[in-house]
């Protein structure tokens, strides 16, 4: 045993380098998906915020202004709650259909289904319209109206005599 001769061992296999093609692009994969993952978002732009609507108290002459006219909001009022319908202008604002309601007391005419002047109050600076004479279905159809337009559109104030304790001092 003494005799014995050691053998040598094989040589070690070389080990593969890390510089591989297919490594190199394994590795500029995740780099360009870690960019893309990491990379910060661009600012979004936004738009200027329109100014914000102050619940308000109307007269009739302070109302009639806000018919659509002269870029002007179209507001419209229904027993009593002044409402901007601006956002229905094709209907409500010069031109559409019901154009006779804007910037007026809407009731009477929407109760009685009728689009013609003389469903508006003439004299606005006399009292508004109590909507006597108008029967039980009339009323439920304002109501119905009035109802709608709470669902669709933003109450902006409410509807007084010019006389009123309520009427905003200095504007007839």
């Amino acid at each position: 045993m003494a005799d014995q001769t050691e053998t040598p061992l094989p040589p070690a296999t070389h080990a593969q380098s890390i510089a591989s093609p297919i490594n190199l692009i394994l590795i500029s994969l995740l780099a360009i998906l870690a960019y893309y993952r990491l990379r910060p978002a661009p600012a979004v732009a936004f738009s200027r915020p329109a100014p914000p609507i102050v619940f308000r108290t109307f007269t009739p002459p302070l109302l009639k202004p806000y018919n659509g006219e002269n870029n002007m909001p179209v507001y419209l009022a229904v027993n009593g709650k002044v409402f901007d319908v601006s956002s229905g202008r094709n209907f409500y604002g010069p031109g559409g259909p019901y154009e006779n309601f804007a910037g007026r007391d809407a009731s009477r005419g929407l109760a009685c289904g009728s689009f013609d002047e003389d469903m508006l109050t003439k004299d606005l600076e006399g009292p508004l319209d109590d909507l006597k004479g108008l029967g039980e279905e009339e009323m439920e159809a304002m109501r119905g109206w009035e109802e709608r337009f709470n669902e669709k559109y933003l109450v902006v104030g409410k509807l007084v005599a010019v006389g009123d304790k309520e009427a905003p001092k200095g504007g007839s």
